[in-house]
């Protein structure tokens, strides 16, 4: 699996733990967006694109697998949005 195209999309004026929202590209021909990151207390962490259903729940609309995949898209994005914080910060 090829991640390609990683962009991210900061959340101004948030509220709560969410700090953004990514869109990536695997393979060079399948678009996953919407994919939240949030602050946790020990990090940050991803959350794959849901929906709420009719019971008040929410359920992923695309996910990995397995948990490799989901720790490498994890650390990819986690990866991009660190350093693009790091460019903000020194601007």
């Amino acid at each position: 699996m090829y991640i390609g195209d990683i962009r991210i999309r900061e959340v101004k004026n948030h509220e709560g733990k969410l700090r953004a929202v990514a869109s990536i590209t695997i393979d060079e021909c399948f678009a996953v967006h919407d994919i939240k990151i949030f602050e946790r207390e020990d990090g940050y962490a991803i959350a794959m694109p849901s929906r709420k259903t009719s019971d008040g729940k929410y359920k992923d609309i695309a996910h990995p697998l397995n948990s490799e995949t989901r720790e490498r898209l994890q650390q990819a994005i986690l990866q991009v949005y660190r350093a693009r914080m790091t460019e903000n910060s020194q601007a």
